[in-house]
């Protein structure tokens, strides 16, 4: 017994000595780019990149804040974007998904068939832009940073196989008891299906977050612009001032890698802080979703 407790303590200090490492391989580079954002563009040139600022400024940033107003506004729009989005995704997805899990369902094969053929082929850029602006007159509005990605047909086949675990037994009873379809769905399923809407959810705000090509596409007012788009827009400027400089050779002191760095230290770090507490929920929704039949 003294052995085998001796052998399964070993394996759980290998076992979080292997995880600590990995952990480190994972954290190391989110350092590295913070030391970089921080750092002397002339340092980074002539030493390369490192761990600690060899010159420690915060011009970088100073550069990025000089569009402060843009700036919060850029947040402001994407945290409603990403708020909003997810939370209609996520209950058009679950009510589209739901009742393809239902084997009842008439014409239910033909559906599902059309909803997989869009992970294949699709009716290209050109009609779809086409149907934004000139039939859903949606353009140089905020909805339109939404809507394109209300549904996923990944993600209704991922829900979809979800419901399809839930014991119809446990339906079976509600409908006994007089319970309709819609309470079914909402008291009864959805609660079951917790780890499937956080998925979803968790994959959706990452997506709306990191999404700059429906803002490039579809918004022409700067007050619009996400976050991500406004960034892409900050980096354009500094690449066409450097070049600009350099064809009229002035001497100009331009952030290049350090405001690339700091950049992505501003996108990034809203999630990083929201994380923790989205894998809070998360883990709770996999621990109440987790019933047996």
């Amino acid at each position: 017994m003294i052995k085998k407790s001796s052998n399964i303590f070993s394996g759980q200090i290998i076992s979080n000595i292997i995880l600590a490492v990995f952990s480190l391989f994972c954290i190391l580079p989110l350092v590295l780019v913070f030391s970089i954002s921080l750092s002397d563009e002339r340092s980074i040139a002539s030493s390369g990149y490192s761990l600690i600022p060899e010159n420690f400024t915060w011009f970088a940033y100073e550069y990025v804040m000089n569009s402060a107003d843009s700036l919060f506004r850029a947040y402001g729009v994407t945290i409603f974007v990403t708020v909003v989005g997810t939370v209609l995704s996520v209950i058009v997805t679950a009510l589209l998904s739901y009742p393809l899990s239902r084997s009842e369902l008439r014409f239910r094969r033909p559906v599902l068939f059309y909803v997989f053929f869009t992970m294949l082929f699709n009716g290209g850029l050109v009609p779809w832009y086409i149907l934004i602006t000139q039939y859903l007159h949606m353009k140089d509005q905020i909805f339109v940073l939404i809507v394109p990605y209300l549904v996923s047909a990944w993600n209704v086949l991922l829900m979809r196989n979800f419901f399809r675990t839930i014991p119809e037994s446990i339906m079976e009873s509600a409908r006994i008891d007089g319970a309709g379809e819609w309470r079914i769905f909402f008291k009864i399923v959805s609660p079951l299906s917790l780890p499937s809407f956080a998925t979803i959810a968790l994959l959706n705000s990452i997506a709306y977050w990191n999404d700059w090509w429906l803002g490039l596409l579809f918004i022409e007012n700067r007050n619009l612009f996400p976050l991500q788009l406004l960034l892409q827009s900050v980096l354009s400027n500094l690449d066409a001032l450097a070049a600009f400089s350099a064809a009229r050779n002035i001497v100009v002191e331009l952030p290049g890698e350090t405001a690339r760095m700091a950049l992505c230290i501003l996108a990034i770090g809203p999630i990083i802080i929201a994380y923790p507490f989205l894998q809070r929920y998360f883990v709770k929704g996999l621990s109440v979703g987790a019933v047996k039949e």
